[in-house]
Parts: C-alpha cells; sequence; structure tokens
C-alpha cells in the first residue's frame, strides 16, 4: 500500500451502520477511506492515536438554514466544531436560490440575510460559489417554496394564479436540473399559508421527476397537526416522491402529551415507507416573532428587534412589564423580530427523537444576534445527554441518525459510512466527555468532546479549536 495521508490507530469504529463497534486502524488517503484493519506497518504522513475513542462518520445536519452564512462564514465554525461535515440548506420554504428580492425580505426569509445578501438569480450561480468558496463543511441544497413564490406573485398572502405557478414551477425545474436535492414547503408562514395543497403538489411532482425529496415544515405545529400531516402524506402519495417532516414537535401547552398519537398517525400512513422526520434536542423553538404564539403562558425570548435593536435578549414578558403593556401589544411594537419560545414538553421531544425514522437537525438561526443554542450545540448534546446520561438511545443508533440513515434519504453517494471506498467525513470523538455547552444565556459556546474531524480527507477541525482546512464541495443527488 502506498503511504497513507492520514491514519488513526486503535479508534472505536462506529460505523454508521448501526451495527456493533469495534476496535481498529483507519487509513485515508487523498478524500477517500482506502483501508480497515491492522495498519500498523503502513506508513502515513499524519498519525492520530485513537486510545480507543470513537471515529465515526461526519455528522450530516439536515435542517439548517446556513444558505448565506456558509458564504459570509466559511470557516463554519458553529457547525464543524460539533463534528458535523455536511450541512443541508434551503428549509422551511426559504432558499437563498433562486431569489429576486425586490425590497425588504418577507418574512420568514429574512431569517437568510437582508436584501444584499441575496444575490442568486439561479440556483447554479448558488452552487458555483460554494464551490470556490470551499467552506470547512460540505453543502446541499434545497429550493424553497416561499423563495418561489416571492419570485412569481406580488402578493404572497393568498392563492397564486395559474400563470404564477407556472412560473414556480419553470423555476424549480431549472433549479432541480442545476443541483437542487428537493423541495423544501414553510406552510406555517403566512406567506406560503394561503398555498393551497394542489400547488404544492404540482412543484412536488417536479421535484420526484428528477429524483428529489420533498421536506416540509408543517401547515400547524399545534392543535391540528395530525392534519397537517394528512396532508403532507397527501402531497406525497399524489407526487410520488420521498418526506422529510421538518423539526417534527408537539407545540403549545395544550399540545403536550400527544407525541404518541402524532408517531401512530405517521406509523400508519399509507406512505409510511416514505416518510421521515428530523428533530433537534431541545424544548424550545425559534423562529421570526410570531404574534399568534404571544398568548401569555409561554416564555418568549426576543433575539433581535428591527424596532427596538438594543432591547434583545430579553424575555417578552419583562419587556412588557417595563412598557407598561400587555405582552401581545408588546411583541407588536417589536415588529419585525426574532423569537425563542418554550413551546414543548421533555417527553414530547425524547418520544419524537428515539423513533427510529427520525433524523437529528439543528435548525439553527446562524444570523440570530442571539442565536438559540442549536446552532452550536445539537449534535453534542444528543450523545452527551440523551445516549451516555439519558441512555434514550444507544450510540450506535444515534449515529446511525445522524449519519447513514440521513446520507441514504438525502441520495448522497459514498457518504455516511465509515466504509473502504467511502468519502472521509469522519469525526473522532470521546464518549465520556462530548457534551453541549450552549446555553439559552450564553448560546456561542463550542461543545466539548470532539477531538478531529475531517471533510474529504483534510483534517478540518482539531480539538485545539483550530480549523486547519476547507475542503467542502457541494453535493448534488447520487442520481446526477
Amino acid at each position: 500500500m502506498d503511504k497513507l495521508d492520514v491514519k488513526f490507530v486503535g479508534v472505536l469504529v462506529v460505523d454508521g451502520t448501526g451495527t456493533e463497534p469495534y476496535l481498529s486502524d483507519v487509513g485515508i488517503a487523498h478524500d477517500t477511506i482506502v483501508d480497515i484493519g491492522d495498519l500498523s506497518v503502513v506508513e502515513a504522513a499524519k498519525t492520530i492515536n485513537g486510545n480507543g475513542k470513537v471515529l465515526c462518520p461526519g455528522f450530516i445536519d439536515v435542517h439548517t438554514h446556513d444558505d448565506n452564512a456558509i458564504l459570509k462564514s466559511p470557516d463554519a465554525l458553529p457547525k464543524i466544531s460539533q463534528g458535523i461535515t455536511t450541512v443541508i440548506v434551503g428549509n422551511c420554504g426559504i432558499s437563498s436560490a433562486p431569489s429576486k428580492i425586490k425590497d425588504t425580505p418577507p418574512d420568514p426569509l429574512n431569517l437568510l440575510g437582508r436584501k444584499e445578501d441575496f444575490v442568486f438569480p439561479t440556483f447554479k450561480s448558488y452552487i458555483n460559489k460554494i464551490n470556490e468558496m470551499e467552506p470547512a463543511v460540505n453543502v446541499a441544497a434545497l429550493c424553497g417554496h416561499i423563495s418561489l413564490r416571492n419570485n412569481a406573485m406580488t402578493d404572497l398572502y393568498r392563492t397564486c394564479t395559474e400563470e404564477e405557478l407556472d412560473v414556480m414551477k419553470q423555476e424549480l425545474e431549472r433549479a432541480m436540473e442545476e443541483g437542487a436535492i428537493g423541495f423544501s414547503s414553510g406552510l406555517a408562514y403566512g406567506t406560503s399559508n394561503h398555498a393551497s395543497t394542489d400547488e404544492v403538489v404540482a412543484l412536488a411532482k417536479i421535484a420526484a421527476a428528477h429524483g428529489g425529496i420533498y421536506t416540509t415544515h408543517l401547515r400547524n405545529e399545534f392543535d391540528k397537526i395530525t392534519e397537517a400531516l394528512t396532508e403532507s402524506f397527501a402531497i406525497c402519495e399524489k407526487a410520488d416522491l420521498p418526506i422529510l417532516v421538518s423539526h417534527l414537535k408537539c407545540a403549545g401547552i395544550e399540545n403536550w402529551g400527544r407525541s404518541k398519537e402524532v408517531l401512530e398517525v405517521i406509523e400508519n400512513a399509507e406512505c409510511n415507507s416514505q416518510v421521515h422526520m428530523d428533530c433537534y434536542p431541545y424544548v424550545a423553538g425559534s423562529s421570526t416573532l410570531d404574534l399568534e404564539q404571544v398568548d401569555g403562558k409561554i416564555k418568549i425570548l426576543i433575539t433581535w428587534s428591527d424596532a427596538y435593536p438594543d432591547i434583545a435578549p430579553k424575555y417578552l414578558d419583562a419587556i412588557a412589564k417595563d412598557w407598561g403593556m400587555e405582552q401581545l401589544e408588546a411583541a407588536k411594537k417589536l415588529q419585525p423580530a426574532g423569537a425563542v419560545y418554550f413551546n414543548m414538553q421533555e417527553q414530547d421531544m425524547q418520544n419524537i427523537l428515539s423513533n427510529e425514522k427520525t433524523m437529528v437537525g439543528s435548525d439553527g438561526l446562524p444570523h440570530d444576534p442571539h442565536p438559540h443554542p442549536r446552532l452550536y450545540g445539537t449534535f453534542p448534546r444528543v450523545l452527551g445527554r440523551y445516549v451516555r446520561e439519558y441512555q434514550l438511545l444507544t450510540l450506535t443508533d444515534a449515529i446511525r441518525k445522524m449519519t447513514a440513515l440521513p446520507a441514504a434519504k438525502f441520495k448522497f453517494e459514498k457518504r455516511g459510512k465509515v466504509a473502504k471506498g467511502y468519502f472521509a467525513d469522519v469525526v473522532l470523538f470521546d464518549p465520556e466527555s462530548i457534551q453541549d455547552a450552549a446555553t439559552f444565556d450564553r448560546p456561542k459556546q463550542l461543545a466539548k468532546g470532539i477531538e478531529y474531524v475531517l471533510v474529504n480527507g483534510a483534517i478540518s477541525y482539531c480539538k485545539d479549536r483550530s480549523i486547519a482546512h476547507r475542503k467542502g464541495r457541494y453535493l448534488k443527488r447520487k442520481n446526477n
């Protein structure tokens, strides 16, 4: 064998498939895992002694909003420091491409940045920029429904016309041809809530024709969640394509305790084999400030406000008290704004996270000045809290949810496993110390226990928190 670029010695290999871990050496040349076994007599430019620590595939963050952030900060420190080697952008119906922002980005496109951040009229231009920048992590992108509506319609708070739908279909067709991995919707948002199911089906059929996936922020995650799931299954069946239900949750106090019912609805769906979900390991969500969620029952942390930029981070009830008014009135004054909503129950989240069809997605908002801690802590939190401490998941199953399962769902070729011939996206971590450090008060804290992260064979993050190389690339679907 020729000299290796990197050799891991004495690591506990958790290969991503759910099979039992085993002690071994792992050899890497260029961007590929070339050998697994006893490599004691094989030379390497860099030898890393694992001392029995875990070597596993790099984590795939299936739900991000890093579309523009990955270009502004290509080191991707919040992600690669968690062991994430691939991010999927364009979720919740909002994507940087194709974009035609005429003025202020409408809600929730403003989660991705300001007008000057939307500079990609085609998907090809976005993909070219990713490959030119070579961020520290791989990137794959969905085409967002709200982005398509914004390009085709002058008023997003209504149903579209046939002519407008034709424009959307043509843009999605082009995006899929150029390398989009699928189509996403965010039907809960006002800017797409008026879209009919037929509108979504017509677009999903285009994604299906190209072998793509449909991901959806359900029309309702509160009291009408089962009806929203039924709609998503109808889209899945009529368009005949795989579906991923984004950040599945039972939101709102009145909805707590319904997770088993929700999971049974998914289990009993006729298209069950095509349905998966993603989940983040927290009982609070985050998005733009939604007045409908200001009910005085849940805690709401304001993370930014255009009208009062110096007020965040501060809880809405405290702001309302200072201003001598009701919370809803204060929320209206703060608009547009961002918020963290403490609207979930721990047991519901655990039931969803532990389901065999659930993957892990951070749903972090990198443009928030005071982000939800999931941006920095999601994957180590699963491994530290829910594997080691709570024993909700086994180590092998948790890693499968983060690696091989999403790689198969999104059709990433030779990713998601520690196996000969696979791309060398790998993470070495200490299972006894891995833990998230980010909190709601101090959200920008790097996780503990990550030793090395390699992306396409290059050492890209080290335990001294340095980023050595940036070798990320744009990932297309396997059938492209």
